[in-house]
Parts: C-alpha cells; structure tokens; sequence
C-alpha cells in the first residue's frame, strides 16, 4: 500500500477510537441510568419547593460590579503569590514592575472607591 493510504488508516483508526472512547461511556450511562418521570422534574429547582413568583428577577448593578472588583484582585493575587515565592532571585527591576503593577490596581481601587462602587446599600 502507497505510504499516504497508510498514515490515512492511522488517522481513520484514531479518530474511531476516539469516538468509540467518547460514545461508550455516554451509551453505557444512557442504558444504566435511572429513568423517573416525576412531575417534580419539570420544576425549576428540584429540592421540592415549590416555585411562587416570576423566575425573572432584577438585580442592582452594583453586584456584578462587587464580582468585577474581586476578580481583578484574585487575579492580583494570582500574579503576586508565584513573584513572591521567587522574589529574592528576581531582583530590583522584577521589585519595581510588581511596584507599578500594584499602584495600577490601587488607582483602580481608588477609582471604584470614589465612584461608590463599593457601599452595598
């Protein structure tokens, strides 16, 4: 066989088992899983209680942006916590990047601050 047919039945025997690796397990759970049409099914929330009311709901705004503020400090934390375990081989110039980095966040947090965007009420 032509060397090009060959890598092509490798790549067509991979990608079946792949799929066969993919769709067994989804079948095997399909016929093993526990089937209750129960009316409780089609509630909203399956612990038992009863809905009352609309689902749909407004929240304020200052929510999403309490969630805004605490992603960008975790992410700040993400970067700072590996710069701190490493810090005395980085030297003064690695010192000063983490410096300005750190006032960036602070004139946010100064912004958000001064914007209200941290009173709850």
């Amino acid at each position: 066989m032509p060397k090009v047919i060959v890598d092509w039945l490798y790549v067509a025997v991979f990608a079946f088992v792949g799929t066969i690796m993919a769709a067994l397990p989804l079948g095997i759970v399909w016929l093993l899983a526990p089937r209750a049409d129960l009316p409780q099914k089609t509630l909203t929330y399956e612990s038992g209680v009863i809905p009352f009311g609309q689902a749909w709901a407004q929240f304020n705004v200052r929510y999403y942006l309490f969630a805004l503020i605490f992603v960008v400090f975790d992410v700040e934390v993400i970067y700072l916590y590996p710069w701190a375990v490493v810090f005395r081989q980085l030297g003064a110039f690695a010192f000063f990047e983490m410096v300005i980095f750190l006032l960036i966040l602070l004139v946010g947090l100064a912004y958000a601050w001064r914007k209200g965007a941290l009173e709850w009420t």
